[in-house]
């Protein structure tokens, strides 16, 4: 995690004169890139931020070794259900809104149920049918 916020940190610094330089071309007339350069520079700050301060408290990561081998990092990720649609319609969602705001915004409001949908029946996957605990 270490090497990551540097590397995010970095991009923060890189971004910074980038934008302001991207606005001085264009006479800051332009006003797609130039804010978008700035609010990349401050998602890189706050990701380069969040990674150190979690690096302090995790302690030394095999990830951070550079001799390390891949074998030092495997176990146990997390789970994840591989019969589940409930992804596959949280992306179909997504896609929907994405159109939604790109097309017309009457088409987003027409999402909004199938995203709550798609977001109750994730959450509450476990608790009903076959696999219910």
């Amino acid at each position: 995690m270490k090497v990551l916020g540097k590397v995010f940190l970095y991009l923060g610094i890189f971004f910074i004169p980038v934008g302001i330089v991207y606005g001085f071309m264009t006479n800051f007339d332009e006003w797609a890139g130039f804010p978008a350069l700035l609010v990349t520079a401050l998602m890189c700050f706050f990701l380069a931020f969040f990674l150190m301060f979690t690096d302090k408290k995790l302690g030394s990561q095999p990830m951070d070794n550079y001799t390390g081998e891949i074998a030092e990092s495997a176990g146990e990720y997390g789970f994840y259900s591989p019969w589940s649609w409930w992804p596959f319609m949280i992306g179909l969602t997504c896609m929907i809104v994405v159109l939604g705001a790109a097309i017309a915004w009457w088409v987003l409001i027409l999402a909004l149920p199938i995203v709550a949908v798609a977001v109750i029946g994730w959450v509450y996957e476990y608790n009903r049918g076959d696999h219910a605990h």
